[in-house]
């Protein structure tokens, strides 16, 4: 097997969904058009992810780029690499998560509602590290994932109502 066919497998299995599911939802009052190009915009997440820097790696953001979102807090660092695999304006984003710690995919969803509102729904299927461990572990770690999720929608949805994002 060719380095590049070794690589195209551990991408098609970084895309299955793992056992470490986690959605978070909010309503935005604000269109959805608007709504998901603030989504699409990489690099500023890091303006309503805590501790986070994200840049492009590769590409202009849409299918097929690559994305790196770099969480830092004190000396703990976590990388997540990712690439987009589809984006469906203004409805819905898919990417697959493929770093050595994160790995699965994710997908975050606008539902226009009447009123100029907008759902976002951004569900995760993680690959649990550790084996037997992980997935004892992840019934403690899921409640602190969904409450860090619905922190960051909330600020994004605050951000984008006061229109600094997008």
């Amino acid at each position: 097997m060719t380095e590049s066919s070794e690589a195209a497998a551990d991408f098609r299995e970084a895309a299955r969904p793992g056992t470490g599911e986690v959605t978070a939802t909010i309503i935005v009052r604000a269109p959805a058009a608007r709504v998901f190009k603030a989504l699409l915009d990489w690099e500023r997440q890091g303006e309503w992810i805590p501790f986070t820097r994200v840049r492009l790696v590769d590409g202009d953001g849409g299918e097929g780029s690559s994305v790196e979102a770099v969480t830092q807090v004190g000396p703990a660092v976590l990388r997540d690499e990712m690439r987009v695999v589809k984006v469906d304006p203004p409805f819905e984003i898919r990417v697959v998560h493929y770093g050595k710690v994160l790995r699965g995919p994710g997908v975050m969803r606008c539902t226009p509602m009447g009123g100029d509102r907008t759902q976002v729904v951004w569900h995760e299927w993680f690959h649990l590290p550790g084996g037997t461990a992980g997935k004892l572990a992840w019934p403690v770690l899921w409640p602190s994932s969904k409450v860090s999720l619905t922190q960051a929608l909330r600020r994004f949805a605050r951000l984008v109502e006061a229109g600094v994002l997008p």
